[in-house]
């Protein structure tokens, strides 16, 4: 059995949960989530607790099982507290600076780089080298900001780029001089 799929997901005050056979609707203080659950497993609330079930123990059904409850409890944590991911721009001359709901970057191109917020996410700058990407839905916050890092990875010499707050880069040695 699968240890992450059979714990219950506790529902907190001001969350509802509804489920329409394979759908699965959060509604909570920040926000509306929802999730098609794929096909053998199903969920059901009881007693303000979401419980994961699987049919059988195919394969399939045991992979899917603790990824379901996984999926469902991220976004009982999107519409309450919301997700984060802090980004650096590390670099002489690179920076980012906010232009109303946008953020420009400035990463040794010929030309600022302006990136848009898809709907559900918002952008938060300190200083002129931290970018915040806020929103509920985990998947679309960490989608967006591997993105934005995308626009200039850290390399490995200077470890000059976008990296991710807290990111290690490993640096390698450059060439020996005579």
């Amino acid at each position: 059995m699968s240890r992450i799929g059979r714990l219950p997901i506790d529902i907190p005050a001001g969350v509802t949960v509804s489920i329409d056979g394979q759908n699965v609707a959060v509604k909570g203080p920040k926000g509306e989530l929802a999730l098609v659950v794929a096909e053998p497993i199903q969920a059901k609330v009881e007693e303000n607790q979401v419980l994961v079930t699987r049919p059988d123990d195919e394969r399939s059904s045991r992979a899917l099982h603790g990824l379901t409850r996984t999926l469902i409890a991220n976004n009982i944590i999107g519409v309450t507290q919301g997700y984060s991911k802090g980004l650096e721009v590390v670099g002489t001359g690179y920076r980012v600076q906010a232009k109303g709901n946008n953020v420009e970057f400035a990463l040794g191109y010929s030309h600022p780089i302006t990136v848009e917020p898809p709907a559900g996410i918002s952008f938060a700058v300190e200083g002129n080298n931290k970018v915040t990407v806020n929103g509920i839905d985990k998947q679309s916050v960490g989608e967006v900001a591997a993105n934005i890092r995308k626009l200039r990875k850290p390399e490995p010499y200077k470890g000059k780029g976008v990296r991710y707050a807290g990111e290690i880069v490993r640096r390698k040695a450059g060439k020996s001089g005579k």
